[in-house]
């Protein structure tokens, strides 16, 4: 039972006014909007922290700590903080039709349903590269995905000779294996010398065969035209450039439901747990029961239905690409952008995102 979430969500919920209910109590059966989600610095729906008190601001991270895991609740933070890094970065200006471009304040809550043990309901949190998304049934998390970090930039200079790096994890420990890896396995893991310039499965809420990285400008709530359009297609333009990449390698890392890459079959056990090690980079954002409940998805040897792909370079400062794809889980990670500064990560369950399963399941038997 998450009984802690739950009353968090219950004491934001009613905290809320009227015009603030308007906006982040939803609908839990407006699927139309439960199923979306973004990553990019746009409206992600809901209310934001904007328009929230202080007190409330703290209701919403009581709300995040129910959710996440220590490391994970102190990575959101840090990324949200970056705004101001990245504002700082880029000269402070206004952008995306925002008074301040990079705001930390603009990240968005939304509670679908009414929060209770015996209800369906589910809430999201996201903002710019923050995408957090629970569903909930019978007072259980079903499904906490999917579930995005990014940070830009990835490395940010600190005083003395530390770098803040919030996803240094899943940088480190992909290249520490791929190059563990033999010559041959390599080889085999290896389908694309260029990476895609962001994550081949985007935002979309359900991955189809064949789906590959959609163009920057497509990422946002609404389509930007003019001059903000010029310029957000400028940068996928330049991105695309940098890399060389053509549509043959789009194709190479597009999206199967057979995974491709290595297969974990082709592994060591000692490659299998060091594939356990970096899975736990995306599996242990969240809060040690439902961890617990996603990694009983891979005990025993379920771990060898899972296969890695890497495209791209394997040495540091090398545009990057990775995921780990099995029956379920799907993890992508990209690392392209602005000098191999800027990191996008993901964890999806292919057949329970949004618990899709989950409540296909229940209502099937329910009623």
């Amino acid at each position: 039972m998450s009984r802690h979430m739950i009353e968090s969500a219950q004491r934001l919920l009613s905290s809320f006014d009227a015009t603030q209910r308007a906006s982040g109590f939803l609908d839990f059966a407006n699927a139309q909007e439960r199923v979306k989600w973004f990553y990019t610095p746009t409206d992600h729906g809901g209310l934001p922290l904007a328009n929230m008190s202080s007190t409330q601001h703290r209701l919403v991270h009581q709300l995040l700590a129910s959710a996440l895991s220590q490391g994970g609740y102190v990575t959101t933070t840090t990324i949200m903080g970056l705004e101001n890094v990245l504002d700082r970065l880029e000269g402070f200006v206004a952008g995306f039709e925002r008074e301040r471009g990079r705001d930390p304040l603009l990240y968005w809550v939304s509670i679908f349903g009414t929060p209770s043990e015996t209800d369906t309901w589910g809430w999201r949190f996201g903002g710019h590269h923050v995408s957090l998304n629970f569903t909930l049934l019978d007072g259980v998390v079903v499904s906490s995905t999917p579930c995005f970090f990014g940070a830009d930039p990835a490395n940010s200079m600190l005083l003395g000779p530390h770098l803040l790096r919030p996803l240094a994890a899943a940088e480190d420990l992909a290249r520490e294996f791929i190059h563990s890896l033999s010559v041959d396995q390599r080889s085999v893991a290896t389908v694309s010398a260029i990476p895609p310039t962001d994550l081949v499965g985007a935002n979309r809420s359900v991955l189809a065969e064949g789906d590959t990285a959609l163009p920057l400008t497509m990422v946002w709530r609404k389509q930007f035209d003019g001059a903000l359009g010029d310029a957000i297609q400028a940068i996928q333009n330049k991105a695309d450039a940098e890399l060389a990449i053509t549509e043959e390698h789009l194709k190479l890392v597009s999206f199967s439901q057979v995974p491709k890459g290595l297969s974990a079959r082709e592994m060591t056990a000692t490659q299998h747990s060091d594939l356990r090690e970096l899975l736990k980079v995306y599996i242990n954002r969240v809060s040690d029961d439902v961890a617990d409940r996603e990694w009983e998805k891979l005990s025993g040897d379920k771990i060898q239905d899972l296969s890695f792909l890497w495209a791209g370079g394997i040495d540091k400062g090398e545009p990057h690409y990775y995921r780990v794809q099995g029956s379920r889980l799907f993890v992508e990670y990209d690392n392209t952008q602005r000098g191999t500064n800027h990191i996008h990560t993901v964890w999806r369950d292919l057949s329970n995102d949004f618990g899709g399963d989950s409540l296909a399941h229940h209502y099937v038997h329910s009623h």
